[in-house]
């Protein structure tokens, strides 16, 4: 473990939290505005939520690339040139004439989004590991909560008040201060651990990681996870604002905390001797929720029960993604940036491909039934990791 002082601890945590964080700003702050964005640019919804999927392939193909690159060139240069191509791609989305153009400038921002995202697991592995890298994720994913509860609500009074572009240049002089925090960064990948061949043979090591069963096992526990979360995030507005009738700013101060579920869930996982017992808690939890909504929605098709189980269910989700990524980090440290693009882009991956799916026929029927299979699937590789034997 390596050892800081405790004025740049405090700045490691902020920042790594800020940097993770970039996923929930990219996604969640405009979502207040998605029925309104399929007016102003005379388009359907689907067209709409596929921004929302092009920024999430984004930050999935995004880790791919940045995590290797991280471990020849170092964490600092990488995450230097990400948020440039951040910062420039979101002032191209906010002068998109067209639906498509905005659709192309999401995906590039969230290439520019995923380097942080990557690279802040990259660095807590490279200072921290076993119950001490667990604290250290639990207090990023304490920090990351702050993003989602913030960026909606955010979002929906910027969205009043001066529109969607509005919310972009916030996302904006957000890359802008993670540049400046960039360069007072001390680099956590030192030259002795860098990786000495050319790039492409890097990449070509790629299947070696699929090599580690249980970092597979991990990593598919976090993807179906994922696939909870972004089946809720890319539907909430909808079914808030639409099949509710709620306005964007209730919708935006509902979202926020509900995320707070996440935080909660986070910080409460470190109370488990064993990261595995967590991902089994919080796995259980994430089904009987999914489970009691389908039942809700048949008999009680009212918001309060839709809204506490959706809470109890997020708690449940902050189990998972502390946990899983705990043990996934350090069954994969031999090749951590390779580890950490891999493991990032599943849950991306999969976010990806539920967005869109959630827009087809009825908006709540179709997002509980997503929730319900990627719950299921959850449940099942969280089984595995709980049975796996001690070294």
């Amino acid at each position: 473990m390596t050892q800081f002082s405790k004025k740049y601890y405090i700045f490691l945590i902020i920042f790594l939290g800020m940097l993770s964080a970039f996923g929930p700003f990219v996604t969640d702050m405009y979502l207040p505005t998605l029925p309104s964005m399929a007016d102003i640019f005379h388009t359907t919804p689907s067209l709409v939520q596929m921004g929302l999927a092009t920024s999430m392939l984004g930050l999935a193909i995004g880790q791919i690339f940045f995590g290797p690159l991280s471990d020849k060139y170092g964490r600092k240069p990488v995450l230097l040139s990400a948020m440039i191509l951040f910062a420039i791609s979101t002032v191209a989305s906010i002068y998109s004439p067209t639906i498509e153009f905005f659709n192309i400038c999401r995906f590039l921002q969230g290439l520019g989004g995923s380097g942080g995202i990557v690279l802040s697991r990259s660095v807590a592995t490279d200072c921290y590991s076993g119950r001490e890298l667990a604290k250290m994720l639990a207090i990023i994913g304490a920090v990351n909560g702050i993003a989602p509860v913030t960026a909606p609500v955010i979002g929906g009074l910027v969205s009043e008040a001066v529109g969607w572009q509005g919310i972009f240049w916030i996302l904006f002089a957000i890359g802008i201060i993670l540049l400046g925090m960039c360069l007072i960064f001390k680099e956590s990948h030192s030259n002795e651990k860098r990786y000495r061949g050319t790039v492409l043979h890097l990449m070509s090591k790629f299947p070696d990681i699929f090599k580690l069963k249980y970092f597979v096992i991990y990593t598919l526990l976090y993807a179906f996870s994922c696939g909870v979360l972004f089946s809720y995030i890319s539907s909430a507005s909808f079914i808030i604002q639409n099949h509710f009738g709620f306005s964007e700013l209730t919708f935006a101060i509902t979202f926020g905390i509900n995320a707070l579920g996440i935080g909660i869930g986070s910080a409460l996982s470190l109370k488990f001797h064993k990261m595995s017992n967590a991902a089994m808690f919080g796995s259980t939890g994430v089904f009987t929720t999914s489970f009691l909504q389908v039942i809700v929605y048949l008999c009680i098709p009212s918001f309060w029960p839709y809204e506490i189980l959706t809470f109890l269910m997020l708690i449940g989700l902050g189990f998972i993604l502390t946990s899983a990524t705990t043990l996934a980090m350090d069954e994969g440290r031999q090749m951590i940036g390779t580890a950490s693009a891999i493991f990032g882009a599943s849950g991306f991956l999969f976010g990806g491909i539920v967005s869109p799916l959630v827009g087809i026929g009825n908006i709540m029927s179709t997002t509980l039934l997503l929730i319900s299979i990627c719950a299921l699937l959850s449940l099942v590789f969280a089984t595995l990791t709980f049975r796996r034997k001690p070294a």
